[in-house]
C-alpha cells in the first residue's frame, strides 16, 4: 500500500474524528467521576468510521485509521483531566472549573504529550516492538473492515458478545456481576482471591501473550496474597487509625481499605525506580530516534525516508515544545507568585512529563491502554514535585498541594495522550500509514477535547456533584482517583504518606530489575518487565486475572498449532484469528459502554437501565459465562487458524 497516494487526513475524516472525540470525551469524563475509569474509544471510533465514511461513498482503511487516531484522545484527556484537576475543587482551591485553566492543562498537557512520544515510536514499535494490545487490535478491526470475509464475521460475532455481556453486567442490566472475588480469615492470615468478568480484559490478555500475564498476576498475588495479610497480622496494631476503619467489615472490605492506603504503594515505588530505570535502558534507542529526526530535518526535503517512516519534524518540534511550555509557566506563575518557584515548577513538569510519557508508553506496550496505570504515574509525579516544593515553599504552605496537582494534571494529560499515541502508531506501522499525519491529527483530536472539558465537568458538578457526599449532592460523583491525589498531595503538606511502603516498593523493583537482568545475560525467553510487576503491585488483582487467563488461552493456541518455538511471524499468522476476536470483545465492550453511559447522564441513576433483583444472577453464572468467552476464544483460535 502506498500511503502517499492513499487519502488520510482529508476533511471529512479531521472534522468526524473531532466530532467524536468531544462526543466521547465528555461520556468518558462522567465515568471517569462515577469509577475512576475510562473507556478506550479508538476501536469504537474506527467501527464508528467505517460505518459513516462507508455511508458517504468510502473511507479508505487509512482514512479510516486517521478518525481512529484523533478519536483516540477522548480516552486520554477525560482520564487526564478526571484523574487530577477535581482534586483542586475537593481541596478548596476551586469553587467551579475554569474554562481557561482547564482547557491550558488539558490542551497543552496533551500536546506535550504527542511531542514527547514521537521520538518513542522508532524504540518501541521498529526496532524494539512492543505488543501495544490495542494498537494490534485496532489494525485487525481495520482490515476486517476494508476486507469483509471471515475476519469480519468474527469481528461481529464477538463484538456482539461483548457487547451483550457489558450490558448484562453491574452498569447495565444487572444480570451478572462485574467481578468474582472473595476474602475469608485463617486464623490471622487474611486470603483474597478474585477475578473481573470483563471480556475485554481477556482479549488483552490473549493479545499480550502469556509472559506478560505471568508477570503482571505475580504482581497482583505479592500484593493481595501477601503483602495485604502480613501488614493485617503483624503491623495493624500499630496503626490504630486504619485497625478503627476496619472494624465490622468484611473480609474483602478490610483488603481493599489495607490496599489502598498502604500496600498499593508498594506499586508506586516500584514503578518510580523501574520508570527510570526503563528510560536508562531505552536510552540509546531514543537519542536513536531524536537523532534521525534531526538528521531528516537537515535532510530538508526527507526525500531519503520512507512515507511511512516519517515523524513530525523535529526542529518544528523543539519550537512547538518551547512555545507550549511558556503559556504553562505563566499559569504556574499565577498560582505562585514567585518565579524562584514557578520556574522550578516548569522544570519538574518537563522532566517528569518526558519521563513518565515514555514510561506510560511502555505500559501500553505491554498491556495496553485501558489497562496503563496512570494514576501511578501521576502519584508518582505529585511525590516528586511535592519533594521539591517542600524545600521552595515550606510543609506549612497553603499553595504547595495546589501546585503540586497542577504539574501532575499537566503530566498525567501528556502520559495519557503519549501512551495512546504509541497505539494509535502501532495500528498505522501495521496498516501503513504515515506517522507525521497521525501525530499532528492527535494533536487535533487533543485541542478539540481540551476545549468541551470544563463545561462538561461543571455540568456534572452542578447536577451530581463531585468529591465527598453533601447534603445538597448526597449522592455525588466520588472522583476516586482525584480524591487520591488530594490526599496524596496534602499528606505531604501537612500530612503523611506510607513513606515506608514506597521505599519497600523501590526495593522491590530494585530486585525484579536484578531478576531480568539476570534472565537476560541467560538468553532466556521468559523475561520479567519491571513495569508489568509494577502495574500487578498497584492495580487490583481481579483485572489481572483475565489477562492471565487470556495470554494462558494465547499460549495453548500456539501449543496446539505446534508454533511455541516459531519465528514471530509465524507466531503471528497462527494468533491472526484469536487476535480478531480478541479486537471484537473489546470493542463490543467499550462500544456498549459508552451506550449505557448516555441514559445514566441523562437520567442521573446510576442503575436506570438495571433489571429487578429477582432476575439477576450471582456470580456462578457470571464464571460460566466468562468461561464460556473463553472457550469460544480458544475455539476460534485454534479451528480458524487450522483452516488457513
Amino acid at each position: 500500500m502506498n500511503a502517499a497516494v492513499v487519502p488520510q487526513l482529508t476533511l471529512r475524516a479531521v472534522i468526524l474524528s473531532m466530532v467524536l472525540a468531544m462526543v466521547l470525551a465528555a461520556a468518558n469524563a462522567y465515568l471517569g467521576l462515577f469509577a475512576g475509569l475510562t473507556i478506550a474509544t479508538a476501536i469504537p471510533a474506527a467501527v464508528v468510521s467505517m460505518a459513516i465514511l462507508r455511508a458517504l461513498g468510502g473511507g479508505s482503511i487509512l482514512e479510516n485509521n486517521i478518525v481512529q487516531t484523533g478519536a483516540s484522545a477522548a480516552t486520554s484527556i477525560a482520564a487526564g483531566v478526571v484523574f487530577t484537576i477535581p482534586a483542586l475543587l475537593i481541596l478548596g482551591y476551586w469553587s467551579d472549573f475554569k474554562y481557561g485553566w482547564v482547557a491550558a492543562i488539558a490542551g497543552l498537557g496533551g500536546l506535550l504529550g504527542v511531542l514527547f512520544s514521537v521520538p518513542l515510536r522508532r524504540s518501541m514499535i521498529v526496532d524494539e516492538p512492543l505488543a501495544f494490545p490495542e494498537g494490534k487490535a485496532a489494525a485487525e478491526v481495520l482490515k476486517a473492515g476494508e476486507n469483509p470475509g471471515p475476519g469480519i464475521r468474527i469481528l461481529a460475532v464477538a463484538s456482539g458478545l461483548g457487547a451483550f455481556i457489558k450490558l448484562a453486567a453491574e452498569s447495565g442490566l444487572r444480570l451478572i456481576p462485574d467481578d468474582a472475588t472473595g476474602a475469608t480469615f485463617f486464623g490471622r492470615y487474611l486470603a483474597y482471591m478474585g477475578t473481573n468478568l470483563s471480556p475485554a480484559l481477556l482479549g488483552v490478555g490473549y493479545i499480550v501473550g502469556l509472559n506478560v500475564g505471568i508477570v503482571i498476576v505475580s504482581g497482583s498475588i505479592l500484593s493481595y496474597n501477601f503483602a495485604i495479610p502480613i501488614y493485617h497480622a503483624f503491623f495493624l496494631d500499630s496503626d490504630p487509625a486504619l485497625a478503627a476503619k476496619l472494624v465490622g467489615k468484611s473480609a474483602a472490605d478490610i483488603a481493599a481499605i489495607i490496599r489502598a492506603e498502604k500496600v498499593r504503594y508498594l506499586g508506586v515505588g516500584t514503578m518510580l525506580v523501574g520508570g527510570l530505570w526503563t528510560l536508562f535502558s531505552l536510552r540509546r534507542s531514543l537519542l536513536s530516534g531524536v537523532k534521525s529526526g534531526l538528521a531528516a530535518a537537515r535532510k530538508g526535503s526527507g526525500a531519503i525516508v520512507a512515507e511511512t517512516d516519517r515523524d513530525l519534524p523535529m526542529k518544528w518540534m523543539l519550537v512547538a515544545l518551547v512555545v507550549f511550555t511558556i503559556p504553562l509557566a505563566f499559569l504556574y506563575q499565577a498560582i505562585v507568585h514567585d518565579w524562584l518557584v514557578s520556574l522550578p515548577m516548569t522544570l519538574i513538569m518537563i522532566v517528569t512529563g518526558f519521563l513518565f510519557v515514555s514510561v506510560s508508553a511502555y505500559l501500553a506496550g505491554l498491556v495496553g491502554s485501558s489497562n496503563n496505570p496512570v494514576s501511578g504515574i501521576t502519584i508518582a509525579t505529585i511525590l516528586f514535585a511535592s519533594a521539591v516544593l517542600l524545600l521552595l515553599l515550606g510543609r506549612d504552605s497553603p499553595i504547595g498541594a495546589v501546585a503540586a496537582i497542577m504539574i501532575g494534571a499537566v503530566v498525567c494529560c501528556a502520559a495519557s495522550v503519549g501512551g495512546d499515541n504509541l497505539q494509535d502508531l502501532k495500528a498505522g506501522y501495521i496498516v501503513g500509514a504515515t506517522p507525521w499525519k497521525q501525530q499532528l491529527m492527535l494533536a487535533i483530536g487533543t485541542f478539540s477535547c481540551a476545549l468541551v472539558m470544563a463545561p462538561v465537568l461543571n455540568l456534572l458538578a452542578q447536577a451530581y456533584g463531585i468529591g465527598p457526599a453533601t447534603p445538597e449532592h448526597p449522592n455525588s460523583l466520588a472522583a476516586p482517583q482525584a480524591t487520591l491525589m488530594a490526599s496524596v498531595a496534602k499528606g505531604l503538606f501537612g500530612g503523611h504518606l506510607p513513606w515506608n511502603m514506597i521505599m519497600i516498593g523501590g526495593v522491590i523493583g530494585a530486585f525484579v530489575i536484578a531478576l531480568d537482568s539476570w534472565l537476560k545475560a541467560r538468553g532466556a525467553r521468559f523475561r520479567v518487565p519491571v513495569l508489568g510487576a509494577a502495574i500487578g503491585i498497584y492495580l487490583p488483582l481481579e483485572l489481572m486475572v483475565p489477562i492471565f487467563l487470556g495470554g494462558l488461552l494465547a499460549h495453548l493456541v500456539e501449543r496446539a498449532r505446534g508454533v511455541t518455538k516459531a519465528d514471530d511471524e509465524t507466531r503471528e499468522r497462527a494468533h491472526r484469528p484469536g487476535v480478531l476476536f480478541s479486537a471484537g470483545l473489546i470493542t463490543g465492550e467499550a462500544l456498549m459502554g459508552i451506550v449505557i453511559a448516555i441514559p445514566i447522564v441523562a437520567s442521573g441513576r446510576a442503575d436506570v437501565i438495571a433489571l429487578p433483583e429477582s432476575l439477576q444472577f450471582g456470580r456462578v453464572v457470571g464464571l460460566g459465562v466468562i468461561a464460556f468467552v473463553a472457550w469460544l476464544l480458544y475455539r476460534t483460535a485454534q479451528q480458524s487458524a487450522a483452516a488457513k
